[in-house]
């Protein structure tokens, strides 16, 4: 994706093409009970849209709505849960098994049958060695029993905790048709850009740099859904755009904060708009540091403390976020009671003390005032996160560090840092997922193999960390799971693998005619199989 800025005319002419192009007229649009096609603005353009190789919320916020996981999160479910693709499941005593019962009478979008081997073969040769957060999650996953076509029984060759297991399953668990995968390089085949799915809108069309496009699937299981007939992503990276389009009624709805948080207080005044911050709870971001171990410089301990220092995270929170964050205080949120823990070492803003820490590693300032540079690359999903790296180039000036701020596009980002590693320092937004073991212990782990997206790719590697991680992922009570986790944040902010700065959530504006918004805490990237327009 290029970022760049699009014009309200370029905008309205690729706007009536679009409409113009589509099958659906407005009377065939107007013969479905609710219907509508629902234009919403999309900032990025995935590589690989399936959400079973890469489970990240740039790829959920469009793959979400056409393949489906075992179960998604929910305000009021069992677990806070509610069924999709599984109607229940169960762990053994041992640890060692979980038993999912399916439910019946799914279709792949190609009319094929949903079974259990379905889930099976995504389990087995998709999310166990090729998904992100599926590596750690099913890392002991053995074998998966189907002993009928509605039952799946996974296997584990170490005790697996089931509320590990539970917590993994609306992010890590996307389910993809076995019938179109197998035999195939899983990989580099088709279906991940061209996505067949059970979900309750099929793939239409995608137009580079243009749209998206989601079309209703009449064969769904849920009863009386999709509400709507299409939804539209269209594709706005410059998001002072966004918040321009939905004035004007060229699109009616922004997640993700599309719209510049800047502009939410006039924005909220708008007739017929409206800003909800509900939908993102099971989505912490975190803003982090990566950094690049293999660099000499930063491969010493005194270095990334002196970053860590010289890093003014109030002024973070209350300029670059307008006071939609909080400061972190490691690589677990505060808004995870259950496995926070504040008993961690903190770094507070002192550049004078970053500058003393850079003395004594022996980097001393050069005739220009410099001490080394550094490459810089800001991840391009976010404004916030590219502002953040303009600070951070500032912040190390200011110790002696010459940061030079390398730009790119998502995906060319995403090579860069995660298969070249060709960065030193990189500003990254992970997403903390209501359990450190889902995307959160990857960041640190060592060991995780070139090329997998948001993850370690710095070189850094801790035993005690690591241990500590490995023995999280087989302990099957939850007080001593908690201890371990606890352990984890002590290490990590004493070790700083990274560098944590902030944590925050997203806002989504809609027209008011969108109804049904923000209803469980992982909406935005949910089916919106019951979303819909008023008529």
């Amino acid at each position: 994706m290029s970022f760049y800025t699009i014009s309200r005319r370029s905008l309205m002419k690729s706007l009536a093409l679009l409409l113009a192009s589509t099958t659906l007229s407005r009377r065939g649009l107007a013969q479905n009970a609710g219907g509508g096609r629902l234009i919403v603005a999309a900032d990025s353009e995935p590589k690989n849209l399936n959400p079973a190789i890469v489970a990240s919320n740039g790829v959920f916020f469009v793959a979400s709505k056409v393949i489906e996981p075992l179960a998604e999160a929910s305000f009021d479910g069992k677990d806070g849960l509610s069924p999709r693709l599984a109607l229940s499941w169960e762990g053994s005593d041992d640890g060692r098994s979980v038993t999912f019962s399916l439910r019946e009478n799914v279709k792949w979008h190609d009319g094929k049958p949903f079974t259990s081997a379905d889930v099976a073969f995504s389990a087995l040769n998709v999310w166990k060695p090729l998904q992100n957060l599926g590596r750690l999650v099913f890392a002991n996953l053995e074998a998966v029993e189907t002993p009928d076509e509605r039952t799946a029984v996974f296997k584990f060759s170490k005790p697996t905790p089931l509320q590990l297991i539970r917590n993994a399953l609306p992010a890590v668990t996307s389910v993809v048709p076995k019938h179109i995968y197998e035999g195939t390089d899983i990989a580099t085949n088709p279906a991940n850009n061209k996505l067949v799915g059970t979900g309750p809108f099929k793939f239409a069309e995608y137009k580079p740099g243009e749209y998206y496009r989601l079309a209703r699937n009449p064969d769904y299981w849920g009863e009386g859904e999709p509400k709507l007939d299409e939804i539209i992503y269209r594709v706005l990276p410059d998001r002072a755009a966004a918040g321009s389009a939905l004035e004007a009624e060229e699109i009616q709805l922004a997640a993700f904060s599309a719209v510049p948080l800047a502009d939410l207080d006039r924005i909220s005044k708008v007739p017929g708009i409206k800003v909800i911050s509900k939908g993102y709870e099971a989505l912490t971001y975190q803003l982090i540091v990566e950094i690049n171990h293999r660099r000499k410089e930063l491969a010493d301990l005194k270095v990334r403390q002196a970053i860590a220092h010289a890093i003014d995270r109030k002024f973070v929170v209350d300029t670059i976020f307008l006071g939609y964050a909080t400061a972190s205080t490691g690589p677990v949120p505060k808004n995870a009671p259950e496995f926070y823990t504040p008993d961690v070492t903190i770094y507070d803003f002192d550049v004078a003390k970053a500058n003393a820490l850079l003395d004594e590693a022996g980097f001393a300032r050069g005739s220009d005032g410099n001490r080394f540079s550094l490459k810089l690359r800001p991840a391009p999903y976010f404004n916030e996160t590219r502002q953040f790296g303009d600070y951070l180039r500032q912040a190390l000036a200011a110790v002696g560090i010459d940061a030079q701020i390398v730009n790119a596009d998502s995906a060319a980002h995403q090579k860069a840092v995660y298969t070249d590693h060709d960065f030193d320092l990189a500003v990254a937004p992970p997403v903390f997922r209501g359990d450190p073991a889902i995307s959160t212990t990857i960041l640190v782990q060592s060991g995780i193999p070139g090329g997998v997206a948001f993850s370690n790719q710095g070189g850094f590697a801790n035993p005690q960390i690591d241990e500590v991680i490995t023995q999280a992922a087989e302990t099957i009570d939850t007080p001593a799971r908690t201890e371990l986790y606890r352990e984890f944040q002590r290490l990590v902010t004493a070790e700083l693998p990274l560098i944590n700065v902030a944590e925050w959530g997203f806002i989504t504006v809609a027209r008011d005619t969108v109804l049904n918004v923000a209803d469980n805490p992982r909406w935005v990237v949910s089916n919106w199989a019951d979303t819909a327009l008023q008529s």
